[in-house]
């Protein structure tokens, strides 16, 4: 089937190019800033990579750089490949999970249920929305689904030291890109040494390779960090000790059923009812191999539901698991319906109605969140680059902190100040810190009355040990919602600035974030 193959790569490269929408500030402070950062000399890193120790690997960043640097020993970093470059990159290590799911459906399913997967994985709404974008989450993804295959399902013979191997080297990158990844391995190795029982040398061996990729991945994570830190660092650690504080959580808890009720019907999407029937055909008579992959998924979500802090994208690893479910549901009722039809057969055998449904119902949703959805908080930065340096002298942003990328998108070596919103890294009260974008919102108009000089000064030059914490730019990038607050439009006119710029940001639920997005220039006329 290589032509599912090319089809996979040429879908998931056209969704990353299409993309130009914002979801989460991961997909570019922790992968593509850090990069052009390295590269380029210059750019925004978050507290992540500047607290001591600092809790992110350059690993997954790291996948950047050789595109960073090549556009700059060519000189195209000032083009349009500085953002559609990274795109393509991503897109391609995106197939991966189409192309790899085929694989674990034929091995735990057989070969007839591998188109019905196949259409599951590249219709799936969750994957045009996350999997061909820059995040560790979707890196984890494909390794995931690549380590499952080489896990060995037919209990009848025992696998091959070469598989374990190959095993043992795509979950070791899994936990290198994500520590968190191990959860889901913790449940699906005792599994695997209870098989490996049958034959002892098999059994010391794989736990022989465990150990060794254990402490070489270790070693090279180790190695890594410490090198571009410039001090001995072990992120593993430091991300687990900082993530199980209360730091975590200040970006946001949810209840116990967050992932029942709200992340797994939005990752399953559409399939969410054939994911469900496919899950009770394989409790009550699937074999053994499609039960455990069930039971993974259960462990998987009741471990993170006892984290305080969740999000979708944790959990997107699963979502190939959950197309193999949903393949099973549909072929078996497609062959109820037609009792007469070759189950051997390699065709898609799926209702043309859940065709039809499925398609309908997931195309929309991918083009709304892939063309439309907080696309001006990708639009601005495309358009304050193609401003004149005469013109963009300096930027500030008076949102939300990470509201859009950075120096990956705007490429421009000009002062650019940010709302910040570090955590409480001290010991602080969580129930009463507040961080500066908490304090801005608050009072936005008295906010820039106490930290903004009285006059704005037309150099717009970086300040040293300023009076005030920030100097007025020379264009403002604000959501339309701030302009309703008392007194700030007030303010910004009476220092000669004018809106030069607006889009429009679809749906948002935070109020901070509605009315689209604003550029307002300063002209000297108030």
């Amino acid at each position: 089937m290589q032509y599912l193959t090319t089809l996979a790569l040429a879908i998931r490269v056209a969704i990353a190019l299409a993309t130009c929408t914002f979801f989460q500030p991961d997909e570019y402070f922790q992968g593509l800033e850090p990069a052009h950062f390295l590269v380029f000399g210059y750019g925004d890193l978050t507290w992540e990579w500047t607290s001591k120790p600092p809790i992110r690997s350059i690993i997954y960043p790291a996948l950047n750089i050789p595109i960073y640097w090549l556009l700059k020993v060519f000189r195209l970093d000032g083009t349009s490949l500085l953002v559609a470059a990274p795109k393509v990159l991503h897109g391609l290590m995106a197939a991966g999970t189409d192309i790899w799911v085929r694989e674990l459906s034929r091995k735990t399913l057989g070969q007839s249920y591998v188109p019905a997967t196949s259409f599951l994985s590249l219709t799936s709404f969750f994957h045009a929305l996350s999997l061909s974008r820059s995040m560790s989450n979707t890196l984890e993804t494909t390794l995931t689904t690549i380590a499952l295959c080489y896990y060995h399902w037919d209990s009848s013979v025992l696998p091959s030291r070469s598989q374990l191997r190959k095993f043992l080297l795509f979950v070791a990158l899994a936990c290198s890109v994500r520590v968190t990844s191990a959860i889901t391995w913790a449940f699906l190795f005792p599994p695997l040494l209870l098989q490996l029982c049958q034959n002892r040398i098999l059994l010391r061996a794989f736990i022989t390779d465990t150990i060794f990729t254990a402490c070489v991945t270790c070693c090279l994570l180790f190695t890594l960090d410490s090198a571009y830190n410039g001090v001995p660092t072990l992120t593993l650690l430091t991300f687990l000790r900082v993530n199980a504080s209360s730091v975590s959580l200040f970006y946001g808890s949810a209840p116990w059923h967050y992932y029942l009720t709200q992340a797994l019907p939005l990752l399953a999407g559409p399939a969410l009812p054939f994911v469900l029937h496919g899950a009770y055909l394989a409790f009550m008579n699937g074999p053994r191999h499609l039960k455990l992959l069930l039971y993974a998924v259960v462990w998987t979500t009741a471990v993170f539901s006892c984290i305080g802090h969740k999000e979708w994208r944790f959990l997107h690893p699963l979502v190939p698991v959950m197309h193999l479910l949903a393949a099973r549901s549909l072929l078996s009722l497609h062959d109820r319906a037609s009792p007469r039809y070759n189950h051997r057969s390699t065709v898609l055998r799926i209702k043309r109605t859940h065709v039809v449904v499925l398609a309908l119902l997931s195309l929309a949703p991918s083009l709304y969140v892939m063309r439309w959805h907080s696309s001006a908080q990708i639009e601005v930065l495309s358009h304050l680059r193609g401003l004149s340096d005469t013109e963009l002298r300096s930027i500030g942003f008076l949102m939300p902190c990470h509201s859009t990328p950075a120096q990956s998108h705007l490429h421009r070596r000009i002062p650019v100040w940010r709302l910040t919103c570090e955590p409480p890294l001290h010991g602080e009260d969580l129930s009463t810190y507040q961080d500066e974008t908490d304090i801005f919102f608050t009072d936005p108009a008295a906010f820039l009355s106490a930290q903004f000089p009285e006059h704005v000064d037309p150099a717009f030059q970086p300040w040293v040990d300023a009076p005030r914490r920030y100097m007025w730019p020379s264009h403002l990038v604000l959501f339309g919602a701030l302009l309703r607050e008392p007194g700030v439009e007030d303010v910004l006119r009476a220092k000669g600035y004018t809106e030069a710029w607006r889009g429009g940001n679809g749906v948002e639920e935070d109020p901070r974030r509605r009315a689209g997005v604003r550029v307002w220039h300063w002209t000297g006329v108030s």
